[in-house]
C-alpha cells in the first residue's frame, strides 16, 4: 500500500527542485522532515508542503501508521516553460525560460522483518 502527493506547475526549476528531492528519497518521513527543514534551498519548503501532504493521504486515506512511513520515490518533472524577453544592448533581445517543475512523492509502509 502506498500513498503519494503531486505538486504540479512549481515555478522552481526542476534540476534545483531535485537537489532537493534527492536529499530524502529512501529516507524515514520523520528523518526527511528534519532534513528539509535545515536545508537551506528554495524547493525545501515546498517539497516539505508536499511531503506532509503525501503523510496526511496515507493517514487518512489509507489508516498508515506516519511514524513507519518512508519514501519510496520522489522525483521532479519539467512542466510548462514560461518564455520572457530581456532587453539587451543594441537594440537586440534575448530569451529567458522560467521553467516550472511537477513534484512527486510517494510514501509506503516500512517492511516488518
Amino acid at each position: 500500500m502506498q500513498a503519494k502527493a503531486v505538486a504540479k506547475s512549481v515555478r522552481i526549476a526542476p534540476r534545483k527542485a531535485r537537489l532537493v528531492v534527492d536529499l530524502i528519497r529512501g529516507k524515514q518521513v520523520g528523518e526527511a522532515v528534519a532534513i528539509l527543514r535545515h536545508t537551506p534551498k528554495a524547493a525545501s519548503p515546498v517539497v516539505e508542503k508536499l511531503l506532509n501532504s503525501a503523510i496526511a493521504n496515507a493517514e487518512h486515506n489509507y489508516e498508515m501508521d506516519p511514524n513507519s512511513l518512508i519514501i519510496t520515490q520522489a522525483f521532479v518533472n519539467e512542466g510548462a516553460t514560461l518564455k520572457r524577453f530581456r532587453p539587451r544592448a543594441m537594440g537586440r533581445a534575448s530569451r529567458i525560460n522560467k521553467r516550472t517543475s511537477h513534484i512527486t512523492i510517494v510514501v509506503s509502509e516500512k517492511k516488518e522483518g
